[in-house]
C-alpha cells in the first residue's frame, strides 16, 4: 500500500534537469513553522494541531502542515517588544545572525497568529494572553494577514510583548534544489496557552485537526493523509512524549543541522534521499519512467 508521501509528478523531470545540469535551484527563502501541542490527559500523550492545505494551492496542495510561512521583511523590525531568552542566545541557537534570529522567532508567533489564531504573547515577560476569540483580535489578526499591520505595530499598540520562551527550536529543513518554491524552515514546538483555543482561520486551509501524533502518522501510512517528508518526520519524533512540557524540555538539545534532499546517479538511476531518514527515498530512471 503506497504511503501518504508527498511527490508531485513533475518532480521526476525536474530532478533530471538538476542532475544534468539544465536546472538552476533558487534561493530559498527564510519561512518557520509552530507544532502547536495540547495536553489531553487521555494517557496518549499531547495532541498537535495540523491545518491541510487547499487542495489549489500552488505548493503543497491538499497536505497536511501545521501553521507556518514565510519570514515578512517587518519581521526583523528592531522595534518589536520582547521577553525570553535574548536574541543573541536565539541567533546561537539557529545558526543566524541575530537579525534573521529575531525575523524567525517573529514568523513563528505570527503566523500561529494568523494561521491558528493562538498568540505567544503577553502584558508582561511572564503571561500571555487568555483569549483572542474577540472581534477586534479578528479585526488585528486579519490585517496582519493582509500585511497592513506589522507584528511589531500589533504588539505595541496592544501593550504585548512577544513571548520568545514559549519556544523551542526542533528542526530544521530546506526544500530540495530542484523544487520550484524553496523554502529553508525552521520547526519549533510550542503549548497552546491556556485559555486559548485554535481556529480554523488560514485562508490556505480546508481543514484544521488535533490530533496525536502517532495516529497522524498512522493515517499517513496508510496512505490516508497526505504530507511531505518534514511533517511526518516530526510526527514520529513527538509520538514518544507523554506531555507537551516533556517536548519543550527536549527542544534545547536538538539538532538543527539543515536536511536537505541530495539527488545523486548511482548505477544509471538517480537516487534521492533526505540524509537520516531512509523512508523518502526515491529511484527515478534517467530516462523517464516510473519512480520506485
Amino acid at each position: 500500500m503506497a504511503n501518504g508521501q508527498w511527490y508531485p509528478p513533475e518532480w521526476p523531470d525536474r530532478i533530471r534537469a538538476l542532475a544534468d545540469g539544465t536546472l538552476t535551484p533558487v534561493t530559498p527563502k527564510r519561512a518557520a513553522t509552530v507544532m502547536l501541542l495540547k495536553d489531553t490527559g487521555a494517557g496518549t500523550g499531547p495532541a498537535v494541531h495540523m491545518l491541510r492545505r487547499r487542495a489549489s494551492m500552488a505548493f503543497a496542495g491538499g497536505a497536511y502542515a501545521y501553521p507556518g510561512g514565510g519570514v515578512d521583511l517587518r519581521d526583523d523590525d528592531h522595534q518589536v517588544r520582547w521577553a525570553g531568552p535574548t536574541r543573541a542566545w536565539w541567533a546561537d541557537r539557529l545558526g543566524v545572525d541575530e537579525t534573521a534570529a529575531q525575523a524567525i522567532v517573529c514568523a513563528a508567533v505570527r503566523e500561529t497568529y494568523e494561521e491558528a489564531g493562538v498568540l505567544l504573547a503577553g502584558p508582561a515577560p511572564d503571561s500571555v494572553v487568555g483569549d483572542t476569540t474577540g472581534a477586534d483580535w479578528e479585526a488585528d489578526r486579519a490585517a496582519l494577514v493582509a500585511r497592513d499591520l506589522s507584528f511589531a505595530e500589533f504588539l505595541d499598540r496592544r501593550g504585548l510583548v512577544l513571548r520568545s520562551d514559549l519556544l523551542g527550536a526542533w528542526t530544521r529543513w530546506i526544500t530540495p534544489e530542484f523544487e520550484a518554491r524553496r523554502y529553508d524552515t525552521w520547526f519549533f514546538v510550542a503549548a497552546l496557552p491556556e485559555g486559548q483555543r485554535t481556529r480554523n482561520v488560514s485562508t490556505e486551509a480546508d481543514r484544521t485537526v488535533w490530533i496525536a501524533p502517532g495516529e497522524a502518522a498512522a493515517g499517513y501510512d496508510k496512505g490516508e493523509l497526505l504530507m511531505m517528508p518534514p511533517t511526518i518526520a516530526t510526527l514520529r519524533q513527538l509520538t514518544p512524549y507523554d506531555t507537551a512540557a516533556r517536548a519543550l524540555a527536549d527542544a534545547p538539545g536538538r539538532d538543527l543541522t539543515p536536511v536537505l534532499a541530495t539527488a545523486r546517479l548511482v548505477d544509471g538511476e538517480i537516487v534521492l534521499s533526505w540524509p537520516g531518514h531512509d523512508e523518502f527515498t526515491k529511484h527515478i530512471p534517467t530516462t523517464g519512467g516510473a519512480t520506485a
